[in-house]
């Protein structure tokens, strides 16, 4: 077993093995396996970043084997420079989540834990297929985990908001499927997905399969007008869950655009890339100007993932070395800062038990510390300077420039709405006079919680001073996807 192997397994083991213990007398006991699990699930993932080669474009850390030997369907596991960082990113937000949620649930936590480590699990396994059934079944198999982690533990309208979830996600993915079989069948019985890259495809072909692809992809992302499930969700969604999903989960979505439509489909990306610009550039500046008048502090926070979101697949399809890498480095910017600032959601709503930002005012007077991590990751949130919200959105707004002075400004003036909203969130529930006997009662975070703010507030604020080693790792796989978009574009 594989480096890679370790990394999905270890956590779905970990997970399936508390589904054992069912009484939640055994919470206790069950919170600590679950956090053994899922620090042991990251530990793997490190000598992946230790012994990634830097300079190549080729899969490393490669495992196949024969997994259904009738239809050529392999067991088949890499990684290049565009999803080594996602695996790694996946373990880590597993860790804090289960730091998160060591509290805040008291029922059924085994299988509200195990939920989480097989998840974990999942999405790592579609961060490192190579087999095209096998990152169907992965891709799919994250809804079942977390239509549950919704379903079962979210708020008052919980059931709509987990079917909302599931069957947008999933109607999405039943035209990918046909898409894998077509591509089947053109490969001569294949599901290498690096075969699928080399196939010679008709302009009409492309075309299809390229909406295909984008029928699954753009729901996950999730791209306008396709976004609407995103916000219902998160509102119902536990801390937890909403966490998980903006971190990782829209970016299997995103993921998907760089590993199939790009490298099978270029033609048909490059014919259609004024399409996914456009509805890009809407995410960026209206479902920004949505986030303004939202009074939830999830549901703003929810426009907002959609809005940064944007910035990724505009970077994607300006097809620009600046671009493409600012994209990259915006998901795992975006993974950070989005589940920061939906944990310190949580951290108000397990005190009080409101969302509103008309029921806070002056939490700073009250809860200092807290108060403090909040207002760093409210400036990533904005794209501050030295923070991970400016690199991916200063790439790809410099290559958008590059690309089309006027796509660019457009993109640019998005940084305006994103500090509006978000500071004048921030002024309405942490500055100001104490409001209510609700916040005059509230007490400063605990070491577990400042621990869990820790550990994201200095990744932020690491990958914004510094992030040259994320850059490094994946200049020379986005280099090789340009040119391959390119070359094919030629022929």
């Amino acid at each position: 077993m594989g480096l890679l192997s370790l990394a999905i397994w270890t956590p779905i083991i970990f997970g399936v093995g508390l589904l054992a213990l069912g009484r939640d007398d055994q919470a206790r006991t069950v919170r600590w396996i679950a956090l053994i699990g899922a620090v042991a699930s990251f530990l793997v993932t490190l000598p992946l970043y230790d012994g990634f080669m830097l300079g190549t474009s080729a899969m490393q850390f490669v495992e196949k084997g024969n997994w259904v030997q009738r239809f050529h369907m392999n067991y088949h596991l890499g990684v290049d420079g565009i999803s080594l960082w996602f695996v790694l990113l996946t373990a880590f937000i597993n860790v804090v989540v289960i730091i998160a949620s060591w509290e805040a649930i008291t029922t059924r936590v085994n299988q509200y834990m195990a939920s989480f480590l097989i998840l974990s699990g999942l999405m790592i396994g579609v961060f490192a297929a190579l087999d095209g059934m096998l990152f169907y079944v992965f891709f799919e198999a994250t809804l079942i985990p977390m239509y549950l982690i919704i379903g079962i533990w979210g708020g008052p309208n919980k059931i709509y908001a987990a079917f909302k979830f599931f069957l947008y996600t999933l109607l999405g993915s039943l035209l990918m499927l046909v898409a894998l079989i077509y591509l089947y069948n053109k490969s001569g019985g294949s599901f290498d997905i690096l075969t699928w890259h080399k196939l010679p495809l008709s302009g009409s072909a492309q075309t299809l399969l390229f909406f295909s692809f984008f029928a699954a992809f753009s729901v996950k992302v999730p791209m306008f007008p396709v976004h609407t499930w995103l916000p219902d969700v998160h509102v119902e969604a536990p801390t937890g869950g909403s966490a998980v999903l903006a971190a990782i989960m829209l970016k299997l979505g995103a993921y998907g655009f760089l590993r199939f439509s790009m490298p099978i489909t270029p033609d048909a990306s490059r014919q259609w890339a004024w399409l996914m610009i456009a509805l890009s550039l809407i995410a960026v500046i209206y479902v920004g100007l949505v986030a303004l008048v939202q009074r939830d502090m999830k549901k703003l926070v929810a426009y907002s993932s959609i809005a940064h979101m944007g910035f990724v697949t505009l970077g994607f399809f300006i097809f620009s070395d600046l671009g493409m890498s600012g994209g990259i480095v915006q998901m795992i910017a975006h993974g950070f800062v989005s589940a920061a600032m939906f944990l310190c959601i949580g951290v108000l709503y397990d005190r009080v038990h409101s969302r509103e930002i008309a029921s806070y005012g002056g939490v700073v007077g009250t809860m200092p510390k807290f108060a403090a991590f909040s207002m760093l990751f409210a400036m990533a949130n904005c794209g501050l300077p030295a923070t991970a919200g400016f690199v991916g959105e200063w790439m790809v707004i410099l290559g958008a420039v590059k690309h089309n002075f006027w796509i660019g400004a457009a993109a640019a003036s998005a940084l305006i709405s994103g500090a509006a909203y978000t500071l004048w969130m921030y002024k309405r529930v942490y500055l100001g006079p104490i409001v209510n006997d609700d916040v005059k009662a509230l007490a400063d975070i605990n070491s577990r919680e400042f621990l869990m703010l820790s550990l994201l507030a200095i990744a932020v604020l690491y990958m914004g001073v510094y992030p040259k080693p994320f850059t490094d790792v994946m200049n020379a796989s986005v280099s090789e996807l340009l040119r391959h978009v390119a070359i094919a574009k030629l022929i």
